[in-house]
């Protein structure tokens, strides 16, 4: 398991840290904080607001409405006056950053590559399963044609039995190229599946955390699309 980015109470202060910046809303402080991990580490609403909230309640920051619109977060003087006190703690927090975001990098690394390697061996795969049907045709075209020989068919029949293999031979092969193009399609399909939920997902933390609300619409939406894309392909496949 992962351990978590910040220690017990680390987070707490790394926020005055960051509000000691300017004044921010709560996206803002969500975003300065994914900056600092470059991206690699966006903290979720439900962990930054509440932590607010206390640090408000011990009258180290303050909040004031902006036009109505969003909340603005401010450091009091009590709140710069622990910053100032805790430097060295704040020093080393700053350290373990430093850790965790290359932690982050190489557990996204390790996500890549993981499933880099899982589609190069489904591609790998159906390769193989179209190069064994292929052997398999080739095969069964070889073992007809001694067959007849052995017999010693005569030319009439051996015309007429020529007509029929050529068409066995020519539905097999057919059925061959049509299981080698299904399985490249799938895979293809199966890359273009994988391709879209990481674009999606790097779309909606970037939303979020450049203070763009995400709500139910939009996923419903979004829910909505897939079902219609999905029944789409199913009454093509049926």
């Amino acid at each position: 398991m992962t351990p978590p980015v910040f220690g017990h109470g680390h987070l707490r202060l790394y926020l005055l840290s960051v509000l000691e910046e300017r004044p921010m809303h709560g996206y803002e402080i969500i975003q300065a904080i994914s900056d600092r991990f470059g991206g690699t580490y966006v903290p979720s609403a439900g962990t930054i607001y509440p932590r607010l909230a206390k640090l408000e309640a011990e009258g180290l920051v303050s909040k004031a409405d902006d036009d109505g619109r969003r909340t603005i977060y401010t450091l009091t003087d009590a709140g710069r006056a622990e910053l100032d006190a805790r430097r060295d703690e704040l020093d080393a927090i700053e350290e373990g950053v430093g850790d965790s975001v290359r932690r982050l990098a190489d557990d996204v690394r390790a996500s890549v590559s993981d499933a880099m390697a899982s589609l190069r061996a489904e591609l790998a795969a159906a390769a193989r399963d179209a190069r064994d049907d292929a052997r398999g045709a080739g095969s069964g075209r070889s073992r007809s044609a001694s067959a007849g020989y052995q017999r010693g068919w005569t030319a009439d029949t051996a015309d007429t039995s020529g007509a029929t293999e050529d068409r066995g031979n020519r539905e097999s092969s057919g059925t061959t190229e049509m299981r080698s193009e299904s399985r490249a399609q799938l895979a293809r399909a199966e890359a273009l599946v994988a391709d879209f939920r990481q674009e999606v997902r790097a779309d909606l933390r970037s939303a979020i955390a450049s203070g763009r609300p995400l709500d139910a619409a939009a996923v419903d939406e979004l829910q909505s699309a897939l079902a219609d894309a999905r029944a789409s392909l199913t009454r093509r496949l049926g």
